[in-house]
């Protein structure tokens, strides 16, 4: 029990006020997008820029490329939201068809292998294919997020599944804990998007 206690102790210590800062936004950000709500982008913007800087020093580089993205997927997401559908009204979630996710399924596995081995190769990258397949799957989830997409928190789950390794593994135990959270989140996100397509038809 004792050395339980002193485990927990250690990774106490090791959370930055920095990565606390990042957390409480990125938590912000998915509660937010659960509910449809244009502030989640700007809870988007804050966590990812104090990311970028984590990511890189914890010699992430993918993930630290990512946090750009998301910055600015976070703009275009807000405008997208903000101007809504053709008759102006509050853009709606659409429920893609099977055959549409064969494209950017096949685009996350060839561009992770690429940049898994270029920076494998020529980088002092950490888990550079695992860093890889994270940071591409999410850069075409996020845009799948912009345009609610139902099917985003599919692939939000598997990504953040392994998230939640690679996190632990390089010492972000904080941000480890906050994809666990996230892990929940999707499953009240995918509900509650579910729920809202349903009552667009019925």
């Amino acid at each position: 029990m004792a050395e339980l206690f002193l485990s927990l102790q250690d990774v106490i210590f090791a959370v930055s006020a920095w990565e606390f800062a990042a957390v409480v936004l990125a938590i912000a950000y998915l509660v937010l997008a659960i509910r449809q709500s244009l502030a989640c982008w700007g809870a988007a913007i804050g966590s990812a820029g104090i990311y970028t800087v984590l990511m890189f020093n914890a010699g992430l580089y993918m993930e630290s490329l990512l946090q750009l993205f998301y910055i600015a997927m976070a703009f275009y997401g807000w405008r997208h939201w903000a101007a809504g559908d053709d008759s102006n009204a509050p853009l709606p979630v659409t429920d893609w068809p099977l055959a549409f996710h064969i494209l950017p399924l096949l685009a996350i596995m060839v561009l992770s292998l690429a940049s898994g081995y270029l920076l494998e190769n020529f980088s002092t990258a950490a888990f550079p294919y695992v860093d890889s397949f994270t940071t591409w799957g999410a850069i075409v989830t996020t845009w799948m997020v912009a345009r609610k997409v139902l099917q985003n928190w599919h692939y939000w789950f598997v990504i953040d599944s392994v998230s939640v390794y690679l996190y632990t593994q390089r010492g972000l135990y904080l941000t480890a804990l906050l994809f666990v959270a996230y892990l929940l989140l999707i499953v009240i996100g995918y509900r509650a998007w579910r729920r809202s397509l349903q009552e667009r038809y019925a």
